[in-house]
């Protein structure tokens, strides 16, 4: 209930701001009118200038809140499963809550000049990061075929984060589909931070994928990350990538276009022991 108070505080405070900048917008669109008549006054240029910083200030104080109800509800999830409660989804409910959660992922709008910082689209982690608990990652992890007479193999699988021993270097990771073995203790070098904001194509184009790039993308409808090409690229922060996978099923040895979102694009990574 706590988490629920808290969140209720946040989404009261984005309906304040979203009538702030509504005003604010108002003001400025008169303002500009103005200019167009007078493009010479100095002080109607000030005036449309302050006015669209004030809006940028209240639109980034949104975004900041968004974040913070995402933190929220993360902590709220790890605290009722550190209760012994346990989630059981079906299949489309996760699917679902997948495509929910990469829709509402932070969007990130730098401002001018400033470096985009790691986890913001195709920007990596740095090497020392380590993810948090409720964090979600790529991991690759071994699946068993004995029972099919084969050899083991490796998966890159959405998981996670449940803790991350300093002294081993390992993570201790849930994997999000409970059709599979839940929990994996899994090295460094296997887990994949996956983006912890959306990148706006519109003002930082540059932290997106170019086309062309083969990367790791989670396939459609399912939880585990497969090669692909960037086809073509967002051209909106509501867009998704346009991918190809690699599918020998294909003629030219790629799939038909499918769209996968930002936070499920990554950089692709050589397979290694653990």
């Amino acid at each position: 209930m706590q988490g629920q108070t808290k969140i209720q505080e946040r989404l009261r405070g984005i309906q304040s701001l979203i009538h702030d900048i509504e005003e604010v917008r108002s003001a400025g669109e008169v303002t500009i009118g103005k200019l167009s008549h007078s493009p010479n006054q100095t002080d109607i240029i000030k005036q449309a200038m302050q006015e669209a910083e004030k809006e940028e200030r209240l639109i980034r104080q949104a975004l900041a809140k968004i974040h913070e109800i995402h933190s929220i509800r993360n902590e709220s999830r790890i605290q009722a499963r550190n209760s012994g409660q346990k989630e059981m989804l079906r299949k489309g409910q996760l699917m679902k809550i997948l495509q929910i959660s990469a829709s509402t992922l932070p969007l990130f709008i730098s401002k001018p000049g400033e470096k985009i910082p790691p986890l913001v689209g195709c920007i990596p982690a740095s090497p020392d990061y380590t993810a948090k608990p409720g964090d979600m990652v790529a991991a690759l992890t071994k699946v068993s075929a004995m029972d099919k007479g084969g050899s083991d193999e490796e998966n890159w699988i959405m998981a996670e984060v449940i803790s991350y021993a300093h002294h081993t270097q390992k993570y201790e990771v849930h994997d999000i589909d409970e059709e599979q073995k839940p929990r994996h203790i899994l090295s460094k070098r296997r887990i994949i931070p996956l983006p912890l904001f959306r990148a706006n194509p519109e003002t930082d184009a540059h932290a997106l994928f170019p086309k062309g790039t083969v990367v790791m993308a989670l396939y459609p409808q399912t939880t585990c990350f497969y090669k692909a090409i960037i086809n073509e690229l967002p051209a909106t922060a509501k867009q998704d990538y346009e991918v190809l996978f690699e599918d020998s099923t294909y003629s030219n040895g790629y799939s038909d276009p499918m769209y996968v979102a930002q936070r499920y694009v990554i950089s692709i990574k050589q397979k290694k022991s653990s």
